[in-house]
């Protein structure tokens, strides 16, 4: 029996058999009702997605990277999540970066062979200098694509954390990985068709991990993005108006503070609230590892020490 035979993602649904004889209203209402099954498969691998989260964390904390590795819609979701971090987080590019098998090209169409070449995997990996530092996340809807077994396989030989997402339990990634995340969300619509369900759960995740771990190592307070590089008029006003909201002062106070701190909010932020100097600040910034809320405890207690 062929392999392909006893993959989940390659199954047949049973809700969809007769998709073909509903009207449009039938068969958006048979997708979402499948689609629903996505959250639950993604709650179902809450704790692996949580560790994931505190390792990549903790890499970035030591100048680590996150490298995403996939072949397809595996590849072009988790290339679009490492081009997104930069707007959002401010991070450099190499932060969090993005390999799909056949390169860019794959980004729009596919590349003939590309996804079963192991080799190819590696070097691509091989190329970006990836080291014990690193976290490497191999996703592969089947849990088998060559290109992405390539990859975590070499990052296991230079010592880098590795992760596999999968809709199958269990696969080949997920026998190779430190951490394996399974998305078990059943048979697709449309059978193999992995851009769907099981391309929605790998963007969740993918959200999760990325936004997680920013928000462990500081780029937020509360749920506002502070980690902002006001390097154009539209994020100079927003700086100013979070500023405003979060420090409980006016324009112009929020003016005098990030002129001090040479437009850093983080550490304008800290002065507002703790009512401390900008050197006072950016010491506590650093004694707290740049998270915000740590900041203002420590130098609310120097103040009164």
């Amino acid at each position: 029996m062929p392999l392909e035979d006893h993959l989940l993602t390659e199954s047949r649904n049973p809700a969809s058999e007769r998709i073909d004889t509903l009207d449009a209203l039938g068969i958006v209402r048979v997708m979402n009702e499948e689609d629903a099954k996505v959250i639950a498969a993604v709650r179902a691998e809450e704790r692996a997605i949580a560790r994931a989260v505190e390792l990549i964390a903790d890499r970035f904390r030591r100048g680590g990277r996150l490298v995403y590795a996939g072949a397809g819609t595996s590849g072009r979701l988790g290339v679009l999540d490492a081009s997104e971090c930069p707007p959002t987080f401010s991070t450099p590019p190499e932060m969090v970066v993005g390999l799909i098998a056949g390169g860019p090209t794959a980004l729009t169409r596919a590349v003939e062979g590309a996804e079963d070449d192991p080799e190819r995997g590696a070097a691509d990996l091989d190329a970006l200098g990836v080291s014990a530092q690193d976290v490497v996340v191999g996703i592969a809807s089947s849990g088998r694509t060559p290109y992405v077994l390539g990859v975590v396989d070499r990052a296991r030989e230079v010592g880098a954390t590795t992760v596999g997402i999968a809709c199958n339990r269990p696969s080949l990634l997920g026998d190779r990985v430190d951490i394996e995340i399974a998305l078990l969300v059943g048979p697709e619509i449309i059978a193999g068709s992995t851009r769907l369900k099981s391309g929605t759960a790998t963007k969740l995740v993918l959200n999760t991990l990325t936004t997680g771990a920013m928000v462990l190592i500081g780029k937020t307070f509360g749920n506002r993005m502070i980690d902002l590089q006001p390097t154009n008029q539209k994020l100079r006003i927003r700086t100013r108006r979070i500023l405003r909201e979060l420090g409980e002062v006016d324009d112009d106070r929020a003016g005098e503070l990030l002129e001090q701190t040479g437009g850093h909010l983080k550490a304008a932020l800290v002065m507002a609230i703790a009512g401390v100097d900008a050197e006072a600040a950016r010491r506590a910034l650093d004694g707290a590892g740049g998270q915000v809320r740590g900041a203002i405890e420590a130098a609310t207690r120097g103040k009164s020490s």
